[in-house]
């Protein structure tokens, strides 16, 4: 079960949350969300800092701890946005995934995968979001199949992600299709024995965002601890 911790901003809540032994950190690049990054330089590098991700080592030692863990991958997510954003935002930040969450067509997507793959961002990944209410949304997949590596099925909403609202996850019992998808849509702390129940022969992880937060783009340290420890539990 891959975890990913998605709308984070800040260097230091990055570093906390890469040392819970998490496998993806999402970063938002879209103007309208509360969790937005933007191309600030400071002393550091582009903000969020990025060494707490990208070091010579692959791995890294929680504060305080004597074990080591592997350093999360970076996932950009965008909306609608258009390919030469997305693809400074890949080199800028190093992205290991780029995640659309728009109305973006096959052909954009195979057009920017030639381009950043393998001249700039070799191996990279693009996960498509589809947004679910009803069993009917699933079907959307099946436009993306041949261009994408994953799904990530989200709830519906005005939102585009990040609203803290479930959808019925039975709904995704229709899917049949080849891809691995990660779940997403409101996972909160008291959620850990749900997600435990929940099977699909294509779950490849969860995907957590709003309900972990003190703020927008800050999360709770102690409470993704907590939820993690149940669910490895």
């Amino acid at each position: 079960m891959k975890v990913k911790v998605c709308g984070m901003r800040n260097g230091e809540n990055i570093r906390q949350v890469a040392a819970l032994g998490v496998d993806y950190i999402g970063m938002v690049f879209w103007d309208k969300s509360p969790r937005n990054v933007t191309m600030i330089p400071t002393h550091a590098g582009i903000i969020p800092d990025r060494a707490a991700l990208h070091h010579s080592s692959s791995e890294i030692q929680p504060a305080g701890s004597e074990t080591t863990c592997r350093r999360p991958q970076c996932v950009g997510v965008f909306v609608d946005e258009m390919p030469q954003s997305i693809i400074t935002r890949v080199v800028s930040y190093k992205l290991d995934v780029v995640q659309l969450h728009g109305q973006e067509s096959p052909t954009l997507i195979r057009n920017l995968r030639a381009t950043l793959d393998p001249d700039l961002r070799p191996g990279i990944q693009i996960w498509k979001a589809i947004s679910i209410s009803s069993a009917d949304d699933i079907a959307r997949y099946k436009d993306y199949e041949d261009s994408v590596d994953a799904f990530v099925f989200d709830t519906k909403s005005a939102s585009v992600g990040g609203s803290g609202q479930q959808f019925d996850w039975s709904i995704l019992g229709s899917y049949d299709g080849s891809l691995p998808f990660m779940l997403s849509g409101g996972i909160g702390p008291d959620d850990a024995e749900r997600v435990k129940a929940f099977h699909h022969p294509r779950l490849m992880g969860i995907d957590l965002n709003s309900r972990f937060e003190t703020a927008p783009a800050q999360k709770d340290v102690t409470a993704l601890q907590r939820f993690l420890e149940m669910l490895r539990t």
